[in-house]
């Protein structure tokens, strides 16, 4: 396609008349190998650069700084005052609240005992309080992460049938997960859960609350023998085909409940300063349902309840780790995908209510206090925990000041465990599913989606794959898609790098996009062409392509017009090219031969230091050295070789 204003013989003479001083372009300071290598190892693993504040510090300092970097909380613990300490009991006891029957409800998403949901709110966020740097990160079980495991796991073991094995592979898989995720920490390889994008998340986390939600309807409705899968079609096959089922003192006790909780989430969103509403209500409706059930006998006409809870703290369950067996690749991929979701999630949330309240959150800091974390709480009969979005921002609403908030938590689930476990004994399950439901509502994200429509359509469709992926295959699998689109997306972009022609803009020094820039025009004689990626072995051969085609449009257009053709100069600005490897090298080599057999020189522009240094390292013949090839910017390289077509003209007329 011709570029708007394509020729203009009153736009060539005024670039001939401008006058420009041309700078020499400097090859980058030398450098050994070494220190190359020094240079790319710290800004790969190391771009935060933790080391900088021990530099010029005494022994003494430095042991001080180290302790508090491994323990954050030696560096707030001696500035802590009673003002704090009233503040974190307020919010401790608040978010306990909503821990202690979220804990109970996601135990049983995760097909476990719902103790293990209590003992899960208890010792993790013991272990986060001293290793976290979060101040809002409010630790303990969470919805996607609890059915991701129990859906993986009862692929090959029944909870049903055989609970104890169950329990000993869910207690492996978080071992497993911790260790992943402190070792994505202490190896600082955090970037590899980047590859989850916005898209990918939003999506995954919309379609999950959406199985979720369904998986809830056993409870909801009475349902005695439900689907074990946890796709679209077979929940609601399985809903369909069991309505002899359906429990009408069930479905009445649940819609009441699940309206009382819908609208306390309402009130709490609508006006922010009532967060207190609908971080209540969980607790409140677990005890006036109980309360309901054991005053009617309910559990005699059809409410199934949780049952007698075992009293005590957690037992240790280091022997119940299985690191041999059959079982040991389930395990292992269990704890691979709910370590991801989990750390994903608990950085994320993190880092947002940091960014609220203007202060940092280390990353690998934060992989490595929620590795440690579920490492220990496989040891002590605690499944897979992380800083959970709800619990969080109550925390934060409630006026947290340190992790303290998580140790007040902790202590009072500590006291429910030692003396209230008799009081859920009559607690009916359709409550529980109501307050799951309640909680994974607000995962579905609406204005992010349409947010992301907006933007980047490429990006809607990695969320709808995502999303119906989850909903309709699994939900580890709808995952896998998600981010095999997303690689995809980034694999294009790579071997297909942006290439633009550029046109100068009339009356400046200014060069850009012809097709972006409309009253930029081509100069005559040269083909301007900016390349917007690194070059590397993915992308020379759509690179040479490429700009052979644009050379053989400008002739065409030539050709059309009844000219010989007045193409001369071929300027690659390679500002944005920001690295080459061993092929972009002999993609410039070859490129040069090629245009030099059609009577075009190639002219480089703004090489950057690694660029220039490769190229010169392979210049054996010092043909890119040359003065006329290579200059800093687009607008002295045209003004360097206007004189030469100039002449070339005068001599052929």
């Amino acid at each position: 396609m011709e570029p708007p204003n394509a020729s203009n013989s009153h736009f060539a003479v005024e670039i001939a008349t401008m006058e420009t001083e041309v700078h020499r372009v400097a090859p980058p300071p030398r450098r050994s190998t070494l220190q190359k290598l020094k240079t790319r190892f710290k800004e790969t693993l190391f771009p935060d650069d933790p080391l900088r504040q021990f530099k010029g510090q005494s022994s003494k300092t430095k042991f001080i700084l180290g302790a508090q970097y491994i323990f954050p909380i030696l560096q707030w613990g001696p500035k802590y005052n009673l003002n704090l300490l009233k503040s974190d009991i307020v919010s401790g006891l608040t978010i306990a609240s909503l821990a202690i029957p979220q804990g109970i409800s996601y135990a049983k998403l995760a097909n476990l005992p719902p103790i293990v949901g209590l003992y899960s709110s208890f010792v993790p966020p013991l272990v986060y309080a001293v290793l976290g740097s979060s101040r809002d990160l409010a630790v303990g079980p969470v919805s996607i992460a609890s059915l991701i495991m129990g859906s993986m796991l009862r692929q090959e073991v029944s909870p049903v049938k055989d609970p104890i094995l169950f329990l000993q592979l869910a207690f492996s898989s978080t071992f497993f997960a911790g260790l992943f995720q402190a070792s994505l920490g202490f190896l600082r390889l955090g970037f590899i859960i980047d590859f989850l994008s916005k898209a990918t998340l939003v999506g995954f986390m919309a379609g999950a609350a959406i199985i979720v939600s369904l998986q809830q309807l056993k409870s909801l409705l009475g349902i005695k023998h439900f689907t074990k899968q946890m796709g679209l079609v077979p929940v609601l096959t399985s809903v369909f085909h069991n309505t002899k089922e359906w429990s009408w003192q069930t479905i009445l006790m649940g819609f009441c409940f699940l309206v009382f909780l819908l609208f306390t989430r309402h009130i709490s969103m609508r006006k922010p300063k009532l967060f207190w509403v609908s971080a209540g209500a969980p607790l409140l409706s677990v005890m006036l349902s109980t309360l309901l059930v054991f005053a009617f006998k309910a559990e005699n006409h059809g409410i199934s309840v949780i049952g007698k809870l075992q009293e005590g703290l957690n037992p240790p369950s280091w022997n119940m780790l299985h690191f041999h067996g059959s079982h040991l690749g389930l395990v292992m991929k269990t704890g691979l995908v709910t370590g991801i979701i989990s750390l994903t999630e608990g950085i994320a949330v993190g880092r947002t209510f940091a960014a609220l309240k203007n202060y940092q959150v280390d990353g690998n800091k934060e992989m490595i206090a929620i590795g440690l974390m579920n490492i220990v709480g496989s040891s002590t009969s605690c499944y897979v925990t992380t800083g959970a979005f709800s619990r969080s921002a109550v925390n934060h609403n409630a006026g947290c000041k340190t992790a303290v908030s998580n140790i007040i938590m902790s202590v009072t689930v500590m006291v429910t465990l030692l003396l209230l476990m008799p009081l859920f004994q009559y607690t009916p399950n359709v409550v529980l599913g109501a307050i799951i439901i309640t909680a994974v509502i607000g995962l579905i994200d609406i204005p992010a989606a349409y947010q992301i429509w907006k933007i980047d359509k490429f990006d809607f469709l990695v969320l709808l794959c995502a999303f119906l992926g989850v909903i309709f295959i699994s939900v580890e699998e709808g995952l896998a898609i998600a981010v095999g689109i997303s690689i995809f997306k980034v694999l294009l972009q790579i071997t297909r790098p942006k290439a633009v022609m550029l046109g100068n803009i009339p009356g400046t020094n200014i060069y850009r996009d012809l097709h972006h820039y409309q009253q930029a025009l081509r100069v005559p004689g040269f083909l301007i062409l900016s390349i917007e990626a690194p070059i590397n072995f993915a992308n020379t051969t759509y690179l040479k392509e490429r700009i052979s085609r644009w050379i053989e449009e400008y002739e065409a257009e030539d050709e059309n017009a009844k000219k010989q053709s007045t193409i001369k100069f071929i300027i690659l600005d390679l500002s944005a090219v920001s690295a080459i490897d061993t092929n972009g090298v002999s993609f410039f080599k070859d490129l040069r031969m090629v245009l030099e057999k059609k009577g075009l020189e190639l002219v480089l522009v703004n090489p950057l230091g690694e660029v220039i240094e490769k190229l010169q390292r392979a210049d054996d013949y010092r043909e890119f050295a040359r003065p006329d090839c290579m200059f800093l910017t687009v607008e002295e390289a045209v003004a360097a070789h206007l004189s030469t077509i100039k002449n070339q003209s005068s001599n052929h007329v």
